[in-house]
């Protein structure tokens, strides 16, 4: 009974017939009619002009997005505990040729206007200081915690006043929609770029970068082929991102995924360190009841001496979130 991470997940049944379909003689890298696509696909999607690019991870999707918003004399604003901060390897400095990371507080591992504004009051305007270029947000957060489209609001409204351009970091993208039961324009307000996940919503091996500028657009194809994930047969990553996109099988998947971490949340009482409001549960738990969970064929992660992750999935079985919250209510 897994709960590892939703990284673990199996590839959506949709997803493999689009593979299968995409499976014939087409024109390479992404002039094919399949990659072709993906701009009007995105444009519907979010109700205003874009262009999306496929690559292959999350750290490439987020990671090329950043080094097309902060030069390499500049830095990127982003939580304490953003994903691009604790779990890329460094990708991000790598892709951005040294560009520095700053890093603020916030509840929930959101930022907010309020937690923002202190650290770029405190960088000094001269070339002695490295000055913020772009800010990055988390949707759903490391915590999987949801910004709301107010909040969004209040952190556009701040980065226009300081010139700062806005990335999102939308690996769970489609669980913080399903919780907030908004548009997906909604949920990522003013962006100039969204990593929009799909690996974790059902794909194989697939992302897109989202772009709302056509220039940046074509900035970032050139900084793709450079760092050489520009691949001959792209095709099959556009194909994989189209199947999700299709019929709102991706906000299906969000949706059933978070389905199953509330019923685990419902039993776990005053074990939450964070309400939940995606897929990610974490609990209190002691050593011990961590070894008695696993021992009862329950897989998730430890976080902490005191505590331990539990992460949902669109594949996620009914049966086993249910065994897991009777399991957690007994302990």
């Amino acid at each position: 009974m897994q709960f590892l991470s939703d990284n673990a997940a199996s590839v959506h049944p949709q997803v493999w017939e689009a593979l299968h379909r995409a499976d014939c003689a087409d024109t390479p890298y992404d002039t094919d009619a399949l990659s072709r696509r993906l701009d009007a696909a995105f444009s519907d999607l979010f109700g205003r002009e874009a262009c999306a690019l496929w690559v292959a991870t999350g750290t490439a999707a987020n990671c090329l997005a950043l080094a097309t918003l902060v030069p390499p004399h500049g830095a990127l604003l982003c939580h304490r505990e953003a994903h691009i901060e604790t779990d890329e390897g460094g990708a991000p400095g790598f892709y951005l040729h040294g560009a520095k990371l700053v890093l603020a507080p916030g509840e929930g591992a959101k930022l907010s206007s309020g937690t923002i504004r202190p650290v770029l009051d405190s960088i000094r305007n001269d070339v002695h200081q490295v000055q913020v270029h772009a800010l990055s947000l988390t949707q759903a957060s490391e915590y999987g915690r949801c910004y709301r489209p107010a909040e969004l609001a209040a952190i556009a409204g701040l980065a226009c006043e300081r010139g700062l351009a806005i990335h999102m970091d939308g690996a769970r993208f489609g669980n913080a929609v399903a919780f907030l039961q908004c548009t997906p324009a909604e949920a990522c307000g003013a962006v100039d770029a969204l990593s929009f996940g799909c690996v974790k919503n059902g794909a194989m091996n697939a992302e897109a970068v989202v772009f709302f500028d056509p220039a940046l657009a074509d900035l970032a194809r050139h900084r793709r082929k450079r760092a050489g994930h520009l691949q001959s047969k792209g095709r099959y990553l556009a194909a994989q991102v189209l199947a999700l996109l299709e019929g709102d099988l991706w906000l299906a998947n969000a949706r059933a995924a978070n389905a199953a971490a509330a019923e685990i949340a419902g039993a776990a009482a005053d074990r939450l360190l964070h309400p939940v409001e995606a897929n990610e549960v974490f609990l209190r738990c002691t050593a011990a009841e961590r070894q008695a969970l696993r021992a009862r064929g329950f897989g998730f992660y430890d976080w902490g001496p005191d505590a331990a992750r539990f992460v949902t999935a669109w594949d996620t079985r009914p049966d086993d979130a249910r065994a897991l919250a009777r399991a957690l209510a007994a302990l």
